[in-house]
């Protein structure tokens, strides 16, 4: 945050300003995703916005499956699920405002 403060190309930026409706696989129940920030950038080719979600990689794909369920594993495909669902409602929800989905892992952010 403090990055985004300081940053003279980022002209607006914004933690959980607004939320996305999307349908749970879970329990078929509209819900809402908050997703983490809204940057605005200023870049050679004009002005650009982002919406930007901060995830473990691990929670980024699918999980794989183990010889035997176990707890672990079903709360790991819950979790894909409705992240999924997020994402793939994020995504549509950007197209139709001008602006790019982007998750950002520990390997973007070099930690």
């Amino acid at each position: 945050m403090v990055y985004c403060d300081r940053n003279e190309k980022i002209l607006e930026w914004g933690s959980e300003e607004f939320f996305v409706p999307y349908r749970s696989p879970i329990d078929g129940k509209i819900h809402r995703y908050f997703p983490d920030f809204y940057v605005k950038v200023k870049t050679p080719k004009g002005n650009k916005k982002w919406v930007v979600e901060v995830k473990p990689k691990a929670q980024c794909k699918p999980p794989k499956m183990p010889s035997r369920k176990t707890k672990k594993y079903l709360n790991e495909v819950r979790t894909w699920a409705v992240n999924d669902a997020k994402w793939k409602n994020a995504i549509e929800y950007c197209k139709d405002r001008d602006m790019e989905f982007i998750i950002l892992t520990e390997v973007e952010l070099m930690i």
